[in-house]
């Protein structure tokens, strides 16, 4: 359960992404490799067949990059998006999708249908949840046994090279640029900081092994964005699987 103080925090980023969902695509249009990369990391799943019969979860979907990456990699699977700004799911929504994409407006940490899923993505979600361990369970229990989990994740706090790339990158392009086009700088600022903030590699991926998730692993992302974005990749044992 949230204190107050983590649910007022949460309630302020979810207002800033509202604000923030008109211009959001037109500022990641500038970054190299933005859509590569969450192709990439959709790709490491590593879904047959282009995912017939498989349905997966898109989790953070925001204005729908992530879920146009999934869509790329599994066109024939049932994708269910689900984001908590209302301001970014309806520029998702104004989208052209195909019938097998459906966006729902919720909070991860509240979403019970367990076993429902065979693969999550959630990208750029869980440094802005207050509790990761239990947004992670929450992860995990919404696969099938064996299902697949693939984060797709800014991590820096590993390397303090990529954190200075990081902070240089932040106030020469992204903090000027999000002022520019949204008028405040307030959620990019929160970029900034949360990801020097958030989990090393080490530290989410022992996050991961902690929640029962196995075969976890972190694969980099090329350009300058390597050792910066991470695909952080799990499996959901099967029952009866021994630890």
């Amino acid at each position: 359960m949230p204190t107050s103080v983590e649910a007022a925090k949460r309630h302020r980023v979810t207002a800033e992404f509202d604000h923030s969902a008109a211009v959001y695509d037109r500022l990641v249009a500038v970054n190299p490799g933005y859509h590569a990369h969450l192709r990439r990391s959709a790709a490491r799943l590593r879904l047959p067949d282009g995912g017939a019969g498989l349905r997966l979860l898109d989790l953070g979907c925001g204005t729908g990059a992530s879920t146009a990456a999934l869509l790329r990699v599994a066109p024939r699977a049932e994708i269910l998006a689900v984001d908590a700004s209302a301001g970014m799911l309806a520029a998702a929504r104004a989208k052209p999708w195909p019938a097998t994409v459906r966006f729902v407006h919720a909070r991860a940490e509240t979403l019970t249908a367990p076993g429902s899923f065979d693969a999550v993505f959630a990208a750029y979600l869980l440094r802005n949840c207050p509790d990761r361990d239990g947004v992670l369970a929450v992860m995990r229990d919404l696969l099938r046994p064996g299902g697949r989990l693939a984060l797709h994740e800014y991590s820096v706090a590993d390397s303090p090279a990529a954190a200075a790339v990081w902070t240089a990158v932040c106030w020469s392009v992204i903090i000027p640029l999000g002022r520019a086009l949204s008028g405040r700088a307030d959620l990019y600022r929160y970029l900034w900081r949360g990801v020097l903030e958030f989990d090393g590699a080490r530290r989410l991926t022992e996050r991961m092994r902690a929640v029962g998730l196995r075969e976890v692993r972190v694969l980099p992302m090329p350009g300058w964005q390597t050792g910066i974005a991470h695909t952080f990749l799990g499996r959901r044992a099967h029952a009866g699987e021994s630890a």
